[in-house]
């Protein structure tokens, strides 16, 4: 008799806790119609009035304006189902063809498809222009969820998280090709969960913004994702007048897009060696007045990017910090002379980052005049890897206005012959090299040049080719140089002192022979 009434019991609650699924057939939904908005809106609102649930796409292609989700509400597309969003930009009352704001609870499930219609000529404004409608948008929400679903052919940003508090992106594929600025998914919102998703859009991958005044990112985890862009893979900025705080990005796969329609940087940038290309694996920028704190990037793979890393520190439209960053376990093939970079501004520098277990494949290429390039500062600049020109004067790293730096097992190697250092510090402070290997650079160049930086230690270099020049130094403010553990036996000249470096500033040279 009691498993009698216990059966009963959970038929009931079973009955219960289905009573508010509903279908957006009921409500009038149908695959010829020209717009199912109300239709589906309706069994939205009818499920948030009756308790919440999940109201259900069956498979068809079901065309629509804006949606609106309501707290409790999960929209569940099936195999085979398509939300299409309508070609008229005018005839969207929100900024997507999904919405959530100020709400609760709520998700998109299931593994049918919504799909913006992006390429239509309707929305071919041009960059950063007109009124296009996201496929999601979730704004002032929590506990959000978006699982399983493909977003497809977004006319702008596909999928756009702002000023939320918990959210869990998981096991969703994006295509968005069809249009100028189709991010693959925007963060602005803390306590985010992105995990096992497949992006390949025109814009950035991935991207975090702090451009809500007031509101962080942080909390953030990025783990076990296929990322490919025709612009930067995984991007903090621009927008960064806020933190940008304890966050995390590991185990991903950066690669070119599949399609390049909207742009060809071969075309339009010297030096570009592949017709499609990621513009930078990882791009971190404040340039807003804001904060970066507390980043760690682990275990990444790029292929096919014109800058493998660029951290950019600048003030377009107020001086930032950017702090205690970690960078490891990285294997990166560059298509471009525009180096890997960490650079500040004057008076405002880079602080705390570790490179650790880095292996960077350069293609090269570059002649004596690319080594003789004077770097502008470029203070208020758009930040972008190709912000300093086509060509960086270093072929590994440049790294300006950065203080305690520490790289550890670093490899920079070289595909075609090129004049250029590998390794440039400008007005850097405290600096830690260890463990470095790098293919030697043609002619008389040295393999790493100093400027106007001290307390720098060097250790660990070994090298089977012979170097005309190991260290080359310049600026009065060049100070405690530390090379110790070097091995000079393939190298003609350890050292080269400019005429403005005090004496002194080498204050040990300890080489193994």
């Amino acid at each position: 008799m009691k498993k009698v009434i216990l059966s009963l019991l959970c038929l009931i609650w079973g009955m219960h806790v289905n009573a508010a699924d509903m279908s957006i057939l009921d409500f009038g939904a149908k695959q010829n119609s020209r717009d199912n908005s109300a239709a589906i809106q309706a069994a939205i609102d009818k499920c948030a009035l009756s308790g919440g649930g999940m109201v259900y796409v069956p498979a068809g292609t079901y065309l629509t304006t804006t949606i609106f989700l309501k707290s409790n509400v999960h929209l569940f597309l099936h195999n085979g189902a398509v939300l299409q969003g309508v070609t008229d930009p005018k005839a969207y009352k929100g900024r997507a063809i999904v919405v959530g704001e100020n709400i609760k609870n709520t998700s998109i499930q299931g593994e049918g498809c919504i799909d913006g219609q992006g390429n239509h000529k309707n929305f071919q404004f041009g960059d950063d222009k007109g009124r296009r409608p996201h496929v999601v948008l979730f704004e002032n929400c929590s506990n959000v969820k978006v699982k399983d679903v493909f977003l497809y052919n977004s006319a702008s940003w596909t999928l756009r998280c702002a000023n939320n508090d918990g959210v869990i992106v998981n096991n969703i594929r994006i295509y968005s090709h069809g249009n100028h600025n189709c991010d693959g998914i925007d963060i602005n919102s803390r306590n985010v969960v992105i995990s096992d998703c497949i992006v390949d859009c025109d814009d950035d991958g991935i991207c975090f913004k702090t451009d809500i005044p007031g509101f962080d990112v942080e909390h953030v985890t990025v783990s076990n994702c296929v990322i490919a862009s025709n612009c930067n893979g995984i991007k903090f900025g621009t927008g960064s007048f806020g933190t940008f705080r304890n966050i995390s990005i590991s185990n991903c796969v950066i690669k070119k897009a599949s399609e390049n329609n909207v742009r060809n940087w071969r075309k339009m940038l010297r030096g570009i060696s592949a017709d499609t290309t990621v513009i930078s694996g990882i791009a971190l920028e404040v340039v807003d007045g804001g904060t970066m704190d507390r980043v760690v990037i682990n275990n990444i793979s790029m292929q096919d990017v014109q800058t493998p890393l660029f951290i950019r520190l600048g003030n377009r439209r107020g001086k930032g910090v950017l702090k205690n960053i970690i960078v490891s376990n990285i294997v990166a093939e560059n298509q471009s002379l525009i180096t890997s970079s960490i650079t500040g501004i004057p008076g405002s520098y880079v602080e705390n980052v570790t490179l650790r277990d880095i292996m960077f494949s350069y293609t090269g290429g570059a002649d004596e005049n690319d080594a003789s390039i004077v770097v502008p500062e470029k203070i208020n600049e758009y930040p972008e890897n190709r912000m300093f020109g086509p060509v960086l004067p270093a072929y590994g790293l440049y790294i300006r206005h950065v203080k305690n730096l520490t790289m550890e097992n670093i490899q920079c190697r070289l595909r075609k012959p090129d004049y250029r250092p590998a390794f440039i510090f400008d007005d850097v402070h405290n600096v830690s090299l260890n463990n470095f290997q790098v293919d030697l650079p043609q002619g008389e160049a040295p393999i790493v040049y100093l400027n106007e930086s001290s307390d720098v230690v060097f250790s660990g270099f070994r090298t089977s080719e012979e170097a005309p020049l190991f260290l080359k130094i310049d600026g009065e403010k060049s100070r405690r140089i530390d090379v110790r553990s070097v091995n000079f036996d393939r190298v003609r000249k350890e050292t080269e002192c400019g005429e403005t470096v005090k004496e002194g500033t080498i204050y040990r040279l300890n080489s193994i022979l």
